[in-house]
């Protein structure tokens, strides 16, 4: 159940620098990028620790995927759904902003390697507790420890990829990275499901997948054994002395929040970045609302009383669509915004993502929801690339860091506050046309908003860099 979105994937740090690329980068292909990144003997050490990281990930994702909405005893409903989609989704929002207070302090190499051991280990519960028929909060706890161990794990990487590649190589590390951790991530679910149905799906079939996903992170601790300790830093200045553990926790701790709100502060003085982060919240509030519909409608309309196999092979296209839409957005966009503008290239798919809800939604048709998924897909990815380079033009780059941490916490957040705004409103079937509607309007309502804030008082943007940020997952 991921849509592709990796927060923290790419160091702020690098973000104006990114933006500033943008021309140069779209000279040359991503994998030319990443022969020359993988001769860089340490960079390949951390890369293929990272690969088969996220390809775990995508894996223990589908497979919780799998028993939460369509194994034989499971008919889920609205309440369930947004209880699942806060697990996955919130333990980045609330962990990912106070990561780096410890991956500062700890070694980043030894976070990388127990981290995936620790998870293999919650891996190896969480399957006992998938074969037991346990749902809720005994599955909910074991995933919630799984995916918060996780976010350190992506912290420690982030961080310590300064550290393996030259300054000069810095930016193309961001892009390509987080892009083939994602292409890995939805490959790992892919086979996650096909390891779901091959050992006969239900409960034996997800814990299967889940276990799976376990052996994923023991392989990726033991790769990450071939760095050294120090490698990855942190290193401290010389003559820096390391405070007392306990009182500077605290006080970093402290420190995170307020920079928390004095991002928010400076947001109020840039308020184009606002609107745009904005414009993003939105979109994910109502997208996520939307998909949480989808997944009810494959488990409980389209395919009822049914084993859920055949539902999750079915609901298994509308997520393959759905990242093709977000794969052809990162090429449409940067021509898209040279015939138009940033603000323009918002609006217009916001509309459009409103127009194709109200289209095909009340349609409750197998094919069109694919080209509903297809189209929302395309519509979200092209927004976000949009955001993401709007607040790395406007925002200062002192404030940078701490921005994007609100960018990374709105981004996941709206993800669930979206579905439980809707849940009183939404049957268990997920059927019901005037949910669809008013998600349609809304999109209408946002991007009709967003055009009355921004296109009379900006001037046209340059054509954005597509590459991922923070914010971007998967």
């Amino acid at each position: 159940m991921s849509d592709g979105a990796e927060p923290g994937s790419a160091g702020p740090d690098s973000a104006g620098d990114a933006v500033g690329a943008g021309a140069s980068s779209r000279n040359s292909s991503f994998v030319a990028d990443l022969r020359v990144l993988l001769a860089e003997r340490d960079f390949r050490k951390l890369f293929a620790c990272r690969m088969v990281s996220q390809f775990g990930d995508g894996v223990f994702n589908a497979a919780l995927t799998a028993y939460l909405f369509f194994s034989a005893t499971s008919f889920p409903d609205p309440v369930a759904a947004v209880d699942a989609f806060a697990v996955l989704y919130l333990p980045y929002s609330l962990v990912g902003p106070f990561a780096g207070v410890f991956i500062d302090r700890w070694s980043r190499r030894q976070i990388i390697v127990w981290g995936a051991l620790i998870r293999a280990a919650m891996v190896a519960v969480t399957g006992f507790v998938v074969l037991s028929g346990q749902t809720r909060y005994p599955l909910y706890v074991c995933a919630l420890a799984v995916l918060g161990v996780n976010r350190f794990f992506l912290s420690a990487v982030s961080a310590g990829t300064p550290h393996v590649v030259n300054r000069d190589k810095l930016v193309m590390a961001n892009a390509v990275a987080p892009t083939s951790g994602t292409i890995l991530g939805f490959l790992g679910g892919a086979i996650g499901l096909g390891v779901h149905l091959v050992t006969g799906g239900g409960l034996v079939g997800s814990a299967a997948a889940v276990w799976f996903g376990g052996g994923c992170y023991i392989g990726a601790g033991l790769l990450g054994l071939r760095m050294g300790r120090e490698l990855l830093g942190p290193r401290q200045a010389a003559g820096e002395e390391m405070p007392p553990a306990a009182a500077s926790i605290a006080s970093e701790l402290r420190d995170v929040f307020g920079g928390l709100v004095d991002g928010l502060k400076h947001l109020n003085q840039r308020r184009q970045a606002a609107y745009a982060l904005g414009a993003v919240g939105v979109h994910r509030a109502l997208y996520g609302t939307l998909l949480l519909a989808g997944l009810l409608l494959y488990r409980n309309y389209f395919f009822h009383g049914g084993s859920g196999n055949k539902a999750l092979g079915h609901a298994a296209l509308l997520v393959i669509t759905s990242a093709v839409g977000f794969g052809l957005a990162a090429v449409v966009t940067p021509q898209g915004v040279k015939r138009t503008s940033k603000n323009a290239w918002i609006t217009i798919w916001l509309v459009a993502g409103g127009i194709a809800t109200m289209i095909l939604g009340p349609t409750f048709s197998q094919v069109a929801f694919l080209v509903l998924g297809f189209a929302m897909g395309m519509s979200a990815q092209c927004v976000k690339i949009c955001v993401d380079t709007t607040v790395q033009q406007v925002v200062d780059d002192a404030y940078m860091g701490r921005v994007f941490s609100i960018y990374d916490m709105l981004y996941n957040v709206a993800w669930v506050v979206g579905p439980a705004i809707a849940v009183p409103f939404m049957p268990d079937n997920g059927k019901s046309y005037l949910l669809v509607l008013v998600i349609g309007a809304l999109y209408l309502v946002a991007g009709a908003a967003y055009a009355g804030l921004t296109l009379t008082k900006t001037p046209t943007g340059g054509s954005p860099h597509a590459a991922p940020t923070p914010a971007t997952r998967q």
